[in-house]
């Protein structure tokens, strides 16, 4: 298989929700996966922002939706969506963690409070 610039996919994913969000006893809506570290952090439309942030910091230019049935990569260089390919298990954060996440952690208003 042709390599991907920014894509390793044999780089496992950090963990199940947002690294940074689950430092500060955060929340988070929808989970994105670093598609060249596996570093995974919370979408723009979270309060944290921090697969944006991950991005600002560290260059590493793709994404991939950490979402059940969601198979999307996101170019930041280039603000464009596109298919690549199957990165290190899981695909996905798992089916049972509750959209926003973690469970216990999302507060009664989180409507309110997203970008």
């Amino acid at each position: 298989m042709e390599s991907l610039p920014g894509i390793d996919p044999g780089v496992p994913p950090s963990g199940t929700g947002c690294v940074e969000c689950q430092e500060q006893e955060g929340w988070w809506f929808h989970l994105r996966r670093c598609a060249e570290c596996g570093h995974i952090g919370c979408c723009d439309n979270s309060p944290g922002q921090h697969a944006t942030a991950h991005e600002q910091a560290t260059g590493h230019p793709v994404i991939r939706s950490y979402e059940p049935g969601e198979e999307w990569f996101y170019s930041y260089p280039e603000e464009a969506v596109f298919e690549g390919p199957l990165l290190a298990p899981p695909q996905s954060h798992p089916v049972s963690q509750p959209v926003p996440g973690p469970a216990g952690r999302v507060p009664a208003d989180w409507m309110d409070l997203l970008h």
